[in-house]
């Protein structure tokens, strides 16, 4: 799971939580003393997360042994140990919060993402997820979203050209915008258009465009756009996607549904550590 960007953003984490040092346990508990410790998920939930706990550690202190007693992508049904933990008493103590904010968040966007992938069972959607993640956290978020059965939309600016409204109403309109896009980076990426009116989906429909995003149409417009279509371009609904609204959303027969509240606004799920002497 490490990665440089994973690594830095350890080091950040571990150096905002210790400080100058983890002053109550340098004062109380004994430098020689070692302990075993067992890590928790409370609730029901998907994990991910999991090898961060190790990478945490690692950078911490490696003397620490993480033994992983579940994998992420895994559900369980209620309170389960997840991994366990063997080391310097103050390490286990000192690295606890840190290894247990990167689980509870990343285990709560999987959670969230596997409650939103149940409803499309049965219908050619799959869920996307968007750039609207915790400034850092990216790759992480989004690799939550893969263990929670999810898929991974751009990851960055420079992964696709995808052309927006503000796109649009600065360049002067959507067959433009994406004739410009084309003859600039020909056929090395691919090209994908916003549109929020059925007009504009006509005009999305004569370029060249490797897929269209039909932003905050009700049902009723979805359904008409499939039909227009006909299978030539794969179309994204996107706006205001709901766990309630998902199933209905898909049946329109749309090829992708985005979702940015699968990383903005997923739950941490309830995460705890119990420690004993060796």
């Amino acid at each position: 799971m490490i990665l440089e960007s994973t690594r830095e953003l350890i080091r950040l984490a571990l150096s905002e939580d210790i400080g100058r040092g983890d002053c109550t346990t340098e004062a109380i508990i004994d430098r020689n003393l070692q302990a075993t410790a067992t890590v928790y998920v409370k609730q029901a939930a998907t994990l991910a997360g999991l090898p961060l706990i190790q990478d945490v550690f690692a950078a911490l202190d490696a003397r620490v042994t993480v033994v992983p007693l579940a994998e992420d992508g895994q559900t369980i049904a209620g309170k389960t140990a997840v991994c366990g933990l063997e080391g310097p008493a103050r390490s286990i103590l000192t690295g606890e919060r840190t290894a247990l904010n990167f689980l509870g968040r990343l285990t709560g966007i999987a959670t969230l993402t596997r409650q939103a992938v149940a409803p499309l069972e049965g219908t050619r959607a799959k869920l996307l997820d968007t750039r609207k993640t915790t400034p850092g956290w990216r790759i992480l978020e989004k690799y939550a979203v893969r263990m929670g059965g999810g898929h991974n939309h751009r990851f960055g600016l420079d992964d696709m050209v995808l052309i927006k409204d503000n796109h649009i109403a600065l360049c002067g309109g959507v067959a433009l915008a994406v004739s410009l896009a084309r003859a600039r980076i020909g056929l090395s990426q691919k090209i994908e258009v916003e549109v929020d009116t059925m007009e504009q989906l006509v005009e999305a429909l004569e370029t060249s465009a490797d897929m269209i995003l039909l932003d905050n149409m009700n049902q009723d417009q979805l359904r008409q756009a499939v039909k227009w279509s006909k299978g030539r371009v794969p179309l994204e609904a996107s706006g205001n996607l709901t766990l309630q609204t998902i199933a209905s959303v898909a049946a329109t027969g749309v090829d992708y549904l985005s979702m940015g509240a699968l990383t903005h606004s997923a739950t941490s799920v309830d995460v705890g550590l119990d420690i004993v002497f060796s």
